[in-house]
């Protein structure tokens, strides 16, 4: 239970919010596509939090993250070590799909970002796995963790010790599944980084 209501209240509150974000630069691209704001999907006890970037058209259509060609990565990414799509929990630093796949701007992951924040907070994971460089830096700064800030190409498959509001937490930068749909090479390098995960899935499966 959080405080407030169910983890589930909480995360319907969250929905909510950003479902009716009319500041958002991305709200009328969203409403004149007929696209769905993408919160996550998963378990709200999972151990394990993975954090992209911004959803693309597959995601914004279906309302899911990590739904299209690199969501199909992740899924074959998951199973090679083992862990259950269901057991984790998905979600994107941004909940709307930028124009044209664009990167996010700054300002559209300082406005999302809090959203974010609250659920890592009613979710509480003792992994956070980031996925590519944007929820790298994101992450990291947020943690505490700025002076150990390096390039993602550095920085992959890391273990990083960091402490928040709820105790003790790692985090594991990774490469977006979607940098591998263009360099073929990184899903072995993905592959490889996952299996640090996996160490950290049984002992801490709530």
């Amino acid at each position: 239970m959080v405080k407030g209501g169910t983890k589930t209240d909480k995360m319907r509150e969250i929905r909510d919010e950003v479902v009716n974000l009319k500041e958002s630069p991305l709200y009328e691209y969203r409403m004149a596509n007929n696209y769905h704001a993408v919160l996550g999907e998963g378990s709200h006890d999972a151990p394990i939090m993975f954090i992209g970037e911004a959803p693309g058209r597959n995601e914004a259509e279906q309302g899911r993250p990590f739904c299209g060609r690199a969501g199909k990565l992740l899924d074959e990414l998951l199973a090679s070590i083992g862990i259950p799509r269901e057991e984790v929990y998905i979600t994107n630093i941004v909940k709307d799909r930028p124009p044209e796949n664009r990167d996010p701007t700054p300002e559209e992951i300082k406005l999302y970002a809090p959203f974010l924040d609250r659920q890592i907070e009613v979710i509480q994971p003792k992994v956070i796995a980031t996925l590519g460089r944007f929820s790298m830096e994101y992450i990291m700064r947020k943690f505490g963790l700025d002076a150990q800030l390096e390039p993602i190409s550095r920085a992959h498959g890391t273990v990083y010790d960091a402490s928040g509001l709820f105790g003790s937490i790692k985090i594991v930068p990774q490469y977006h599944p979607a940098a591998a749909i263009y360099t073929q090479s990184l899903v072995e390098t993905l592959k490889k980084d996952f299996k640090v995960l996996k160490r950290f899935y049984g002992k801490n499966k709530k």
